[in-house]
């Protein structure tokens, strides 16, 4: 947000969130609650862009793990001078109702149970409400994983899903209509330090079998060699290459079905919130 003394979401995270809040145009549902999930990897900048597209809107931040909540609240502080100090601020707690748009930006390749986290995020949803996500696909790092593998060093990286099986698992978590779409970013380095540095940013090697002691300056320097002479790319200058596959999502919460039996006795009740359900659509 352009203050030092605030952190910083990774670049790459802020660009993806800027191409997928840019989808919202085609949403006809206009949200009057949201909910950003872990707005420190989704994108500090991000967070204003959808403040301004839903201004009425109310807000909510869920971030974990608990004590980089204090960071989320500095990053998001309004300046003395503005007027959303006490105008419809962003709240940090979690919302008394399930939320019409579940905002979620790179985020869910990091989980270790994304099945499980899905279906979180299906409990946060309220009906006819629509989750919006993006994360990284298998084509993510594929350069620096075949350097890797030349050099018969574990991998850089966790596999990361594809936008199939995600569409899987929304509808196994209840969600409907899952729509997917990917596209391969790629990002220049000028040097072996920029690109470790950008990679560290990004998140952490989860990959089951990674290597699990310190490494010595050796193998940095071995590193930093096999990666100006493996990943330079003539077509930029020499200048060092990474692929990044992004897959974005959306996929709406549908009205729950009534299980029917030979004789089935339904509430007054959930009969009524279905029909309106239906009228809505």
């Amino acid at each position: 947000m352009g203050r030092e003394d605030q952190p910083a979401s990774p670049w790459l995270h802020e660009e993806v969130a800027r191409r997928m809040e840019d989808r919202l145009q085609w949403m006809l549902k206009q949200p009057r609650s949201w909910l950003h999930w872990q707005v420190l990897r989704g994108g500090i900048e991000a967070h204003a862009l959808l403040r301004r597209r839903y201004p009425a809107a109310a807000s909510f931040v869920q971030q974990e793990p608990p004590q980089a909540l204090a960071l989320a609240r500095a990053a998001l502080r309004p300046p003395w001078w503005s007027a959303q100090r006490w105008k419809n601020p962003t709240r940090f707690e979690a919302p008394a109702t399930p939320v019409d748009l579940l905002w979620a930006n790179m985020a869910l390749h990091m989980s270790p149970d994304p099945q499980a986290l899905i279906q979180r995020w299906h409990g946060l949803v309220q009906t006819d409400g629509f989750l919006m996500f993006s994360c990284l696909g298998p084509d993510t790092l594929r350069e620096l994983r075949d350097l890797y593998a030349r050099q018969g060093w574990p991998a850089p990286a966790h596999a990361f899903t594809d936008m199939h099986d995600w569409g899987d698992m929304l509808v196994q978590a209840g969600f409907a209509e899952p729509v997917m779409d990917m596209e391969r970013i790629t990002l220049s380095f000028s040097s072996p330090a920029t690109l470790l540095a950008e990679l560290r940013g990004l998140g952490r090697n989860l990959h089951p079998q990674r290597f699990v002691a310190l490494r010595g300056r050796a193998w940095r320097a071995a590193l930093h060699h096999a990666i100006a002479a493996g990943l330079a790319d003539p077509a930029q200058s020499g200048r060092l290459s990474l692929t990044f596959e992004i897959i974005y999502g959306h996929a709406f919460k549908p009205a729950p079905r009534m299980a029917v039996q030979a004789q089935t006795l339904i509430p007054l009740e959930q009969m009524r919130e279905s029909l309106r359900a239906q009228k809505l659509r």
